[in-house]
């Protein structure tokens, strides 16, 4: 028999030789801490990701109450707070955390004490709102998200769309974890993709039940619109935690994000919160991070920022140098823009028979970037069919606008108008047709015009 299990073995003796365990009226008995121990002790060493530091956690809790140590803790409360500080000696985890349940008033296994748990779960919920705090757009047109935690992916994934839309159109943004304790990786996957580009590899969780490792890759699509090349910024304090530090690793190692403030606490290893008996809890990490780049994690040491300073100034440097960034963003995105436009200019002023393809790829990167929407092709077209007189070329863009825009009735009209201008009205029949097909799907007011025009077509055939 093990140092370990002879231990366990004396504890249990010890619980039989007495009858009353716990009274929730009185103060903390020896068996009632026993019992405690004991339980915990076996949790620990079953689940603890570090079976080694599991072994030297256990001996050392049941070292300390063979030394008296817990005799002074006489309330759950002091007791649960007592053996977190225990358990951190050895392992130096800051997930591993003993906790003190809510105390309920009504009487277990009745209908008052469901109400009284159920409006407590309900509360804690409605302050909790998944996790957002606030999201605004600050002066300089800087988004602003203070999130307080990571919740379940589930439930999560619709708000953060929400408020994901909400700085959609900002030229900078600030995701404030500095009150930020962490939670689900997935949620955390999820938000970081609104950041990234592709599928990368953002972070690896190891499992010691099943020798298990999960790979946490960023989303290619998100529900709301990716914000890949907007300036990012990250604040951190001493409060951030555990999923929120990933989040600020991930963003870190990727050189995606500047990470502003201090340095975070320092815990990489997930687990899960398990009972020891209906008064106590504890959280077990039972696996650990580690980053696809650095090979390891920030566990024991935080997270460090870019741009170190004081909580209580945080806010005020992050917007500071957001703004910066923003004029930045902005003076880059008009350079490209203009870049963008001048090429198509200058493919339209040099058009020939070969020029249609790249119209096309210079209309499509037009609309990609937000510089031409279908109208504004549209428009286009028929500057220079009725302006400019260069029919051909109007036709080229009207094509164009038909394959970017397939479902728009009022495109393939403007297609088949040119079409006719040229004189080849079997194809604007054609075209006046499509138009008119989907004006009827779409419940369109405007068959009625587009019959017209194809009477027109008709009549010149």
């Amino acid at each position: 028999m093990s140092t370990i299990n002879k231990y366990l073995f004396l504890l249990s003796i010890l619980l039989l030789s007495h009858a009353t365990i716990y009274s929730q009226n009185n103060e903390l008995n020896k068996e009632y801490k026993i019992e405690v121990i004991k339980t915990l002790s076996e949790l620990i060493t079953n689940k603890y990701v570090f079976p080694d530091v599991a072994k030297e956690t256990q001996k050392h809790l049941i070292k300390q109450l063979e030394k008296g140590h817990f005799d002074q803790f006489a309330t759950n409360e002091t007791f649960a707070a007592a053996l977190t500080k225990s358990v951190q000696v050895i392992n130096s985890d800051k997930h591993m955390k003993v906790m003190n349940q809510p105390q309920y008033e009504a009487p277990e296994m009745t209908p008052e004490r469901f109400i009284e748990e159920k409006i407590y779960n309900i509360k804690r919920k409605k302050e909790y709102n998944n996790g957002f705090n606030t999201v605004k757009v600050l002066d300089g047109n800087i988004g602003y998200l203070d999130l307080r935690g990571f919740t379940y992916f589930h439930e999560g994934k619709s708000i953060t769309d929400s408020y994901m839309k909400l700085i959609s159109n900002t030229d900078a943004v600030i995701i404030d974890l500095s009150k930020n304790g962490g939670g689900d990786p997935e949620m955390v996957k999820y938000l970081c993709s609104y950041f990234l580009k592709g599928k990368i590899h953002l972070n690896s969780l190891y499992f010691r039940e099943g020798n298990r490792t999960i790979d946490f890759f960023a989303l290619d699509t998100v529900e709301g619109n990716k914000m890949v090349d907007v300036p990012l910024f990250v604040m951190t304090s001493k409060e951030t935690f555990s999923g929120a530090e990933e989040f600020s690793y991930n963003m870190q190692t990727q050189k995606r994000a500047t990470l502003i403030g201090e340095t975070t606490r320092g815990g990489a290893n997930p687990g899960r919160t398990m009972p020891i008996n209906k008064h106590l809890s504890i959280f077990i990490p039972t696996g650990k991070a580690i980053n696809p780049i650095t090979k390891t994690n920030w566990e024991g040491i935080g997270v460090r920022p870019d741009v170190k300073v004081v909580s209580e100034q945080s806010f005020n440097k992050t917007h500071e140098l957001a703004k910066k960034a923003a004029d930045e963003y902005r003076k880059k995105i008009q350079k490209k823009y203009t870049n963008i436009y001048l090429n198509l200019q200058s493919l339209l002023k040099t058009y020939d028979a070969n020029s249609e393809e790249k119209i096309l790829a210079s209309l499509k990167s037009c609309t990609k970037e937000g510089i031409l929407r279908e109208w504004e092709i549209n428009a286009l077209g028929y500057e220079h069919m009725t302006e400019h007189k260069k029919t051909k070329i109007a036709v080229c863009i009207f094509k164009a606008n038909t394959i970017l825009y397939s479902k728009s009735a009022n495109g393939f009209d403007s297609y088949a108008e040119g079409l006719m201008n040229l004189g080849n009205y079997e194809e604007s029949i054609k075209n006046y047709e499509k138009a008119i097909e989907l004006a009827t799907l779409n419940n369109s007011p405007d068959p009625s015009v587009f019959q017209e025009n194809l009477k027109k077509a008709l009549l010149n055939e």
